[in-house]
C-alpha cells in the first residue's frame, strides 16, 4: 500500500507577505501555520511532501523554510510558472495573476504518482484532517475516479472579526460530494445562527455542520489528465478575461456534474482557523497555545 504524499500550495506566499522572512511565526516556538501542517502529515503516515513555489523565492524558501523539514520526510519542489500553458496557448498581454489553485496542483503531475492531498500552506487544518484524509488516500492505492475531500462543519470555520467565504458542499446521502456553491459574507448573526444572503438577496440560514471546502482535497494521479483536458477548454473560453483563475472546485464540479468522478466528503470535528483579517492573529495564537497545553503538538515541533 503507497504512502499518500501532501502537495502544498505555497505560490502565493511571496505576493501575499512580501517575502518568506515575513511570514508570520504563530507557535510558541516561532512556527508556521504550514508547519502545523506538515507535523500533522507527518504523524498520519504521508510519505512525501511536495510543495508547489514561485521560481523568485526559490533560495528564500529552501533556505529558511525547507532545511526544517529535511530528515523528517521525503521532500520536492516544483513551480507554478504563468507561461506554462498548453500547446498553441500563451500568457495574454495584461495578465498578472496565475492561473489558479488548479494549474498548481497541474505542475507536479512529474512527481506524484500515488495518491495524494491538497491543501493550502497558510489554513490550519487540524490533526484530525490530516488522520482521516490519509486513511481514506490509503485506501485508493489501486483506484481512479474516486477522489474525497474534507469537509469541515461551517461552524468551526468562521472568523470572529468580520464575515467569510465559503465554498458550501452540496451532498447526497452517500456521502458524495454533489457539489460546491461560493457563499459570500458568511457569518454568526446577534441569535448565534449561522446566516448568508443568497443571489436572490435572501437570508438564508446554514447548519452548524454544513460541510465546507477549506481546500482540503484528496485526488488520485489520473487527476491530472481531467485537469489538463479541462485547462485547454478554460484557456478558450476565458480569453481576454485577464483575472479569470482555473480552481479546483471548478474542475471537481465538472467531473461530479459529468459522471466521470466521485467526490466523498469526509467529516472532520476539528476547527479550522487562518489570519483571514489582521485582527485574527490574537487569537490564532492563543488557539495554538491552547492546544500545546492540552499536549496536542509539542512546545517545539522542529
Amino acid at each position: 500500500m503507497k504512502k499518500p504524499t501532501l502537495l502544498v500550495l505555497a505560490a502565493g506566499m511571496g505576493s501575499r507577505y512580501g517575502s518568506l522572512k515575513q511570514l508570520d511565526g504563530l507557535g510558541p516556538s516561532g512556527e508556521t501555520i504550514m508547519d502545523y501542517s506538515i507535523y500533522d502529515a507527518i504523524r498520519a503516515g504521508f510519505g512525501k511532501v511536495v510543495f508547489i513555489i514561485r521560481r523568485s523565492f526559490e533560495q528564500d524558501f529552501r533556505e529558511k523554510i525547507l532545511s526544517k523539514y529535511e530528515g523528517k520526510i521525503a521532500l520536492e519542489v516544483v513551480f507554478q510558472d504563468m507561461d506554462n500553458l498548453p500547446e498553441g496557448f500563451s500568457v495574454p498581454e495584461g495578465r498578472e495573476k496565475p492561473w489558479g489553485t488548479n494549474h498548481a496542483v497541474m505542475m507536479a503531475k512529474d512527481v506524484i504518482h500515488e495518491p495524494f492531498a491538497v491543501i493550502n500552506a497558510d489554513d490550519f487544518y487540524g490533526r484530525n484532517g490530516f488522520a482521516v484524509l490519509a486513511e481514506k488516500l490509503r485506501s485508493l492505492s489501486d483506484t481512479t475516479n474516486q477522489y474525497c475531500m474534507v469537509g469541515y462543519r461551517v461552524g468551526n470555520t468562521l472568523s470572529e472579526s468580520g464575515s467569510v467565504a465559503r465554498g458550501v458542499c452540496e451532498v447526497d446521502d452517500r456521502k458524495l460530494l454533489t457539489g460546491v456553491v461560493e457563499r459570500t459574507a458568511i457569518e454568526r448573526n446577534a441569535s448565534g445562527k449561522i446566516v448568508f444572503t443568497d443571489e436572490h438577496g435572501q437570508e438564508q440560514i446554514l447548519d452548524e455542520h454544513t460541510p465546507v471546502s477549506m481546500n482540503m482535497w484528496g485526488f488520485t494521479p489520473d487527476y491530472f489528465a481531467h485537469s489538463d483536458a479541462m485547462f485547454g477548454d478554460f484557456l478558450r473560453a476565458n480569453e481576454g478575461n485577464l483575472k479569470a483563475e482555473f480552481y479546483i472546485p471548478l474542475v471537481v464540479n465538472q467531473l461530479v456534474k459529468d459522471g466521470t468522478s466521485t467526490c466523498e466528503v469526509l467529516d472532520t470535528p476539528d476547527q479550522w482557523f487562518g489570519v483571514t483579517y489582521a485582527a485574527d492573529r490574537d487569537g490564532v495564537v492563543a488557539k495554538i497555545k491552547a492546544l500545546v497545553a492540552a499536549g496536542e503538538y509539542p512546545e517545539k515541533l522542529f
